[in-house]
C-alpha cells in the first residue's frame, strides 16, 4: 500500500511536476512546484485552504508521483505537456503550451530577421523556445537587433532593395541598411549565425559585454545607461535559462538512463512525442553481482522493446553500448525504418539525458521498496495470470463491455492495459450500428468484429506501405482478451475469432452472487484465483476500469450537448430528417430494411439523403 505519510518525507527540496493518482489509479492532478517537498506537503496540511475544489481532489488522492527539473521554466513546460497529454479532472484552469512564446529566426530569406511568435510553425525558419517571459523574449529580440545591427523591417529582400530610403534605425546605427545594398549577403549572415550561436546557448560573449558596460557607465556615473544594461542583462539571463522539456525538432525519441549500485537498478525512460516530453515511466532491475552497468542497459533494452508496439526514430542513452549497431539495425527493422542510437555529448540532448538519470538515481536512493512493489502489481501480476492461463507471452490486455442506453443508443468501449498498466491512448468507443435494444451478446459480436476487421485492415496497409508499428491503435492485438462474464460472453468472442481465423486467448472475468470477481472461466474450466494475489488484484482494476470507461460513455450521450441517435453520423441527416424517419419507423430495424424508395417517402427525404442512409447500413 503506498504510504502517504511515508512519501512525503522523501520528497525533494528540488523544482518538479507532481502527478496526483485516485484509487483507480487514474491521473486526477498534475501540478508544478519550485520545491516539490513543500508544495505537496501543503495539500495535506489541515490549515491549508485551496478551496473547495482542490479539498474535493485530495480527498481522492491515493497516490503521488513526481519529476524532478533542473528549472521552475522546465517544470512548468514539463506540467502543461502533461495536462495535455493525460488531461485530469481538476486541471482546468492551466493553459496550453500554444501560448508561449518563441524566438523566430526567418533563415528562409535572403536577409533574415528576429521576430516573436506565438505559434511554432513547420516552416523554413528555425525556433528557439518556449520561454515563459513575453517581456524577457522581446527585450532580447531588440537586444540582438542593436547588437548585430539586423533589420526588423517587413521588405521584401533583395526584390526590394533601394526601392525605398532607408529607415530610421539605419540612420541610428542599429541597422546594417541591407534594403540599400550596404551589406552584402555573405557579411549579412555571419551576424545572423552569432544571433543563432546566441540563442543554441552561447550567452557569455553578450553577457560579459553587457555587464562590462554596465561596471563602466557606473563608474563613470551614468547611472541610467548602467540601469539600462542591467535590464538588458536580465533579460539574457530570464532567456538563458534554458529548459530540456520541449524540442523544436519534432521529433519522437526515447531518453534512456540507468542508475545501479551494488544489488539493485532503475532504469528511467522519458518519451518525447512530436518534440515534447509527455511522460516517463522507471524500471526496476534485478542485477547480478558481476553485471556492469553497459550490460544492464544492453538487456534493458532488448526486452523493453521486444515488448512494445511503437519504436522511436532516436534513442538516446548516457553510455555507450558494445551492441549499439546491431541494436539499432534490429530495431530499424521493427520499425520498418532507420532508428538511430546516440550518445549526446552536449547541448539539450546531453541535459535530457542527465536529467533522466538524476530521476532514475532519486528513484534507486528513495524507492527502492516501492518500485518492488509497483513491479510487483503490474509486471508481476501479468506473470501471474501468465502462469495460471499457461500462456506463452502477456504483455496486452483487452477487455470490453456494452452500455443500453435505448434501442437507438447501444455503446460499447473497449480498454487496454500493457505491462499491468492502463493504456488510455488506446481506449475506444463503438456506437453500434445493427443491433437493436438491450441485447449484449449480439452487441458484443459487433463490437469485436469492428475491432479486428479495423486492426486486420490496418494490419494490411501497414504491410503495403511498410509504415511505422504506431500506424494505428487497432493494429496490435492482444495477448489475452478478458470478457466481463462467463460462458456466454467468452463463446461470442471466440466465435468472432474464429469467423476472423483469428487465435487469441480468451477468458471470462467470473462474478460471486455479490457481483464479485471470483474467478476466470478459461477453457470451459473456472478457474480460483487467491483473492489476496497481485494477478486478482490487476483482474479487479481491469474490470472496474472497463465499467467506468462504459458508464462514463453513457453519461456523456446522455448530456444535452452530446445525445443524439445513431442516424445522425449518416451525413445529410440533421434533427429535421432524424425525427420525420423516426416517426415514420418507429424503430432502427425498419428503418435498416427500407429500400431507397421506401426512404424517399419520408417527408425532407431526397434522393442523396435516402441514399446516404440506405448505404450506412450496409456499409
Amino acid at each position: 500500500m503506498f504510504n502517504i505519510e511515508e512519501e512525503l518525507k522523501k520528497l525533494p527540496d528540488q523544482p518538479g511536476v507532481y502527478i496526483m493518482h485516485d484509487d483507480k489509479d487514474a491521473i486526477i492532478y498534475i501540478g508544478k512546484a519550485v520545491s516539490l517537498t513543500k508544495r505537496v506537503h501543503q495539500y495535506f496540511q489541515a490549515s491549508h485552504n485551496e478551496g473547495i475544489k482542490k479539498a474535493q481532489m485530495v480527498k481522492q488522492i491515493a497516490r503521488f508521483e513526481y519529476i524532478i527539473t533542473d528549472s521552475e521554466l522546465e517544470a512548468l513546460v514539463l506540467e502543461c505537456n502533461l495536462i495535455k497529454e493525460h488531461r485530469p479532472k481538476y486541471n482546468t484552469m492551466l493553459r496550453d503550451d500554444k501560448t508561449y512564446p518563441y524566438i523566430k529566426v526567418t533563415v528562409g530569406e535572403d536577409f533574415p530577421r528576429v521576430l516573436f511568435s506565438r505559434q511554432q510553425k513547420r516552416d523554413k525558419s528555425r525556433y528557439f523556445g518556449p520561454y515563459t517571459s513575453a517581456g524577457a523574449v522581446k527585450e532580447t529580440i531588440e537586444l540582438v537587433n542593436k547588437l548585430y545591427h539586423l533589420r526588423t523591417c517587413n521588405r521584401v529582400l533583395p526584390r526590394d532593395m533601394g526601392k525605398e530610403r532607408p529607415c530610421l534605425n539605419y540612420h541610428i546605427k542599429q541597422c546594417a541598411g541591407p534594403c540599400q545594398g550596404y551589406i552584402s549577403k555573405e557579411e549579412y549572415r555571419k551576424n545572423v549565425d552569432k544571433v543563432i550561436d546566441f540563442l543554441n546557448g552561447n550567452y557569455a560573449p553578450i553577457m560579459n559585454e553587457l555587464e562590462t558596460k554596465m561596471l563602466e557607465a557606473s563608474e563613470q556615473m551614468e547611472f541610467e545607461k548602467a540601469i539600462e544594461y542591467r535590464n538588458q542583462l536580465n533579460s539574457v539571463k530570464q532567456v538563458a535559462q534554458k529548459q530540456k522539456i520541449t524540442h523544436t525538432d519534432g521529433e519522437d525519441k526515447d531518453i534512456i538512463a540507468l542508475a545501479a549500485d551494488d544489488r539493485d537498478a532503475v532504469v528511467q525512460v522519458f518519451f518525447i512525442r512530436d518534440g515534447k516530453l509527455i511522460g516517463r515511466d522507471h524500471f526496476y532491475v534485478k542485477v547480478g553481482e558481476d553485471d556492469t552497468k553497459e550490460q544492464i542497459l544492453t538487456t534493458f533494452i532488448k526486452q523493453f522493446y521486444s515488448g512494445t508496439p511503437f519504436f522511436p526514430r532516436e534513442i538516446m542513452l548516457q553510455m555507450d553500448l558494445a551492441e549499439r549497431e546491431v541494436l539499432a539495425e534490429w530495431l530499424s527493422q521493427k520499425r520498418g525504418s532507420k532508428v538511430l542510437i546516440k550518445v549526446p555529448q552536449k547541448g539539450m540532448k546531453e541535459k535530457l539525458v542527465e536529467l533522466a538519470e538524476k530521476n532514475a538515481k532519486l528513484v534507486l536512493s528513495q524507492d527502492r521498496e516501492k518500485m518492488r512493489r509497483e513491479e510487483g502489481r503490474t509486471i508481476g501480476a501479468l506473470k501471474e495470470i501468465q502462469n495460471l492461463l499457461e500462456l506463452e507471452e502477456l504483455q496486452r490486455i483487452e477487455a470490453f463491455d456494452i452500455s443500453n442506453i435505448n434501442g437507438f443508443e447501444t455503446v460499447g468501449s473497449m480498454i487496454v492495459y500493457e505491462k499491468g498498466k492502463p493504456k488510455r491512448s488506446d481506449y475506444r468507443k463503438f456506437k453500434l450500428k445493427t443491433i437493436t435494444g438491450p441485447d449484449d451478446y449480439a452487441s458484443m459480436h459487433e463490437v469485436l468484429t469492428r475491432r479486428f476487421t479495423h486492426g486486420m485492415k490496418e494490419q494490411e496497409e501497414l504491410a503495403k506501405k511498410e509504415m511505422s508499428a504506431e500506424f494505428g491503435s487497432f493494429t496490435r492485438f492482444p495477448d489475452l482478451i478478458m470478457m466481463d462474464g462467463g460462458r456466454g460472453q467468452v463463446n461470442i468472442a471466440l466465435q468472432v475469432l474464429d469467423e476472423l481465423h483469428l487465435n487469441i486467448p480468451v477468458c471470462g472475468m467470473v462474478k460471486d452472487d455479490n457481483h464479485r470477481t471470483r474467478g476466470l472461466y478459461y477453457h470451459n474450466i473456472e478457474i480460483p484465483i487467491d483473492r489476496n494475489s497481485e494477478g486478482f488484484k490487476l483482474i479487479t482494476r481491469v474490470q472496474d476500469e472497463a465499467h467506468r470507461f462504459a458508464i462514463e460513455y453513457h453519461r456523456s450521450l446522455r448530456s444535452k450537448t452530446q445525445v443524439h441517435s445513431i442516424l445522425d453520423d449518416i451525413p445529410g441527416i440533421g434533427p429535421s430528417r432524424r425525427k420525420a424517419l423516426m416517426k415514420k419507423y418507429q424503430s432502427l430495424d425498419a428503418i435498416k430494411s427500407a429500400t431507397v424508395e421506401d426512404l424517399l417517402d419520408t417527408p425532407s427525404m431526397n434522393e442523396q439523403a435516402a441514399q446516404s442512409v440506405y448505404q450506412f447500413f450496409r456499409s
